[in-house]
């Protein structure tokens, strides 16, 4: 029972560390910042002040999306270290997994503020609702089993795909300076959605992807405002 106690504190204050770090403190990536090719890095173009309102917005939806992919991990890892019967080797490839992904989006979180503050920006207001909010998804999918949540990472990173897909089609022509970070952003979530399926991620029901999709039309709707 002790141990048990134990398991639980010590992953309950890892999950409230990384909540803390991802709403309050400063995020340094582990990669550089994506560049435009040389060419066009060389001469970048002005945007207008439409064009410029429109980047930031569209880069604070970015900026929210990594906080809820912070989220969402902390609460399949927390869930995959509290789960009762789970088996410590499960528990430990879970948690890894996790975590490793968590380290590209953290890299994600760093490189959207930057933009957002040369963009002169800002993030969303509603950052600890929407950390909050992901969390509780997150710890609910983990709790399901590991199958499930590695499945959860691959529908969520599909439809992050098809939503970064839709801001490069968004973004003004001329702001490469954003094009190149949503361009690395996809490649990173592709890879994470491969690596979640080969590491034995199901598919998930057909309703629970509508319901995913539904939320985050609310989140990227209200994030484009506020």
């Amino acid at each position: 029972m002790a141990a048990i106690m134990n398991s639980f504190v010590d992953a309950t204050l890892i999950a409230a560390d990384n909540a803390l770090r991802t709403l309050l403190a400063p995020h340094r990536a582990a990669r550089p910042t994506p560049q435009p090719p040389a060419e066009l890095a060389a001469h970048p173009a002005a945007l207008s002040d439409a064009e410029q309102r429109l980047s930031g917005a569209l880069m604070r939806v970015n900026h929210v999306g990594e906080i809820c992919a912070q989220a969402l991990y902390t609460g399949q890892a927390y869930a995959a270290r509290i789960a009762p019967g789970a088996a410590a080797a499960d528990q430990e490839r879970t948690t890894r997994h996790l975590e490793a992904a968590a380290q590209d989006e953290t890299d994600h979180l760093a490189w959207c503020q930057q933009r957002l503050d040369e963009l002169g920006d800002r993030r969303s207001l509603l950052c600890p609702l929407w950390y909050a909010g992901a969390f509780a998804i997150g710890v609910a999918a983990g709790l399901a089993g590991r199958g499930v949540s590695l499945g959860f990472v691959v529908e969520t990173e599909r439809q992050v795909e098809a939503h970064l897909d839709g801001h490069l089609d968004r973004l003004p022509a001329h702001d490469h300076a954003s094009r190149a970070i949503v361009r690395q952003m996809k490649d990173d979530e592709i890879r994470h959605a491969r690596d979640a399926l080969h590491a034995g991620g199901v598919e998930l029901p057909t309703p629970v992807k509508w319901a995913m999709r539904a939320a985050a039309k609310v989140m990227t709707t209200v994030a484009y405002r506020i």
